[in-house]
């Protein structure tokens, strides 16, 4: 059955404001839930940061106060989505729990979206982009393993691998040889338009949060594989959002970034397992059907155009987390020693490449690197979750 969402009602927007009591969502269960409800979570809490993010950035830009009430009167509701989101996440969880989560999230909704994308360059992106996210799985891991003395299925239960992926220390490269070419506004597909803010803003997300919870804590290793870490997820940014056009007005982006939050939310509605989140997921929907009409009103009275023209008539097949594990082990296998020049992809370690890992070693092994050996030393092996056979590339396996 189609679903057009520029043709549905929600629910009005003064009509959308949550009490105390309503937004006192009961969090999961971390021993019991669905890994991939978690995930959902995480990810549209990603999705609802950005849409409050970008719409401070939309006002800040905006000499029109009525305008701008209008954005702060969507935006309230959110925010409000956001901490009933967010919320969802449950206190009991370590801030290592969550970071493995976050990862997962990475890697499997990145895998799911190369796997769609219908643009080949684009889809190069998302493939590059998501070995390196896999790699931090496998640092987490054995961090996770070296401190808290618990293993990674805890977290990701068996549906997403664990073991290395492009190694850590060669994702530090030139600041510009992270700029990816953008999409053509005009003639991109809308579903690519959805899939790069999803990434986008997952990986936003991702980098706020290691910038954050990083300092907490008390161990070196853990502080520098956080500030390692991090400082990729800021490549990680600017190669996605490099892949947007600039040409769009801010009324089309404005389209796109509720479209998609309707878009996501329908998926994650009609692929939840766990009854109370699919309600939330519901309403949410209801609530951004609304703000999307709204949008659309602004976009054609200031862009001059129908929304059909830049959106799709009808929400494409739903967001999926599912496993990725056959089609990240192809990746891995013929992938692994890809790196960027300008904005395109080669095998070999450029001079440009050469010149920025000399001067952030120094010489030294890399945090990413030393955790392993770390853990090795402290728990006899390092961790690793290989439940589809050794490894894809000989030289990576532990038999080697």
């Amino acid at each position: 059955m189609t679903f057009n969402p520029l043709r549905e009602r929600g629910i009005p927007l003064d009509k959308q404001l949550r009490n105390w009591r309503e937004l006192n969502v009961t969090p999961i269960d971390p021993d019991h839930a669905d890994p991939y409800t978690r995930c959902r979570i995480i990810a549209m809490n990603g999705i609802e940061v950005e849409a409050v993010m970008f719409s401070h950035q939309m006002a800040r830009h905006c000499p029109d106060t009525e305008i701008k009430q209008q954005l702060a009167r969507v935006r309230y509701i959110e925010a409000q989505q956001q901490k009933a989101v967010n919320w969802l996440l449950p206190g009991l969880a370590s801030v290592l729990e969550t970071t493995l989560a976050y990862e997962q999230v990475a890697v499997d909704l990145t895998a799911w979206v190369a796997r769609m994308e219908p643009d080949p360059y684009l889809q190069q992106a998302y493939q590059f982009g998501v070995l390196e996210d896999f790699d931090h799985l496998y640092r987490y891991a054995n961090l996770y393993e070296m401190i808290e003395h618990r293993k990674a299925e805890k977290v990701v239960d068996g549906l997403t691998e664990v073991m290395p992926g492009r190694p850590t220390y060669l994702h530090h490269r030139d600041p510009v040889d992270n700029v990816r070419e953008p999409y053509d506004r005009t003639s991109a597909a809308p579903l690519s338009k959805l899939h790069a803010l999803t990434i986008l803003a997952a990986e936003q997300q991702t980098m706020n949060f290691y910038m954050n919870v990083g300092p907490e804590y008390m161990e070196p290793i853990a502080r520098q594989l956080y500030q390692e870490i991090g400082l990729i997820e800021e490549e990680h940014v600017t190669h996605y959002e490099s892949l947007v056009d600039p040409g769009e007005t801010w009324w089309e982006m404005l389209l796109n970034h509720e479209y998609n939050e309707c878009y996501l939310y329908h998926s994650f509605m009609e692929t939840e397992t766990d009854p109370k989140v699919k309600a939330i997921w519901e309403l949410h929907l209801n609530m951004e059907l609304e703000h999307l009409r709204l949008a659309a009103e602004l976009f054609k009275k200031h862009d001059g155009r129908d929304p059909e023209e830049v959106a799709a008539p009808e929400l494409p097949a739903p967001v999926t987390f599912e496993p990725n594990k056959a089609y990240l082990r192809d990746l891995i296998a013929t992938q692994i020693d890809y790196t960027t020049l300008g904005t395109g992809y080669v095998q070999e370690a450029h001079e440009r490449f050469e010149k920025m890992q000399e001067a952030l070693m120094g010489g030294e092994k890399a945090p990413s690197e030393r955790v392993i050996e770390e853990n090795r030393a402290k728990s006899g092996e390092e961790y690793r979750l290989e439940t589809e056979g050794p490894h894809p590339v000989g030289s990576l396996r532990l038999d080697r």
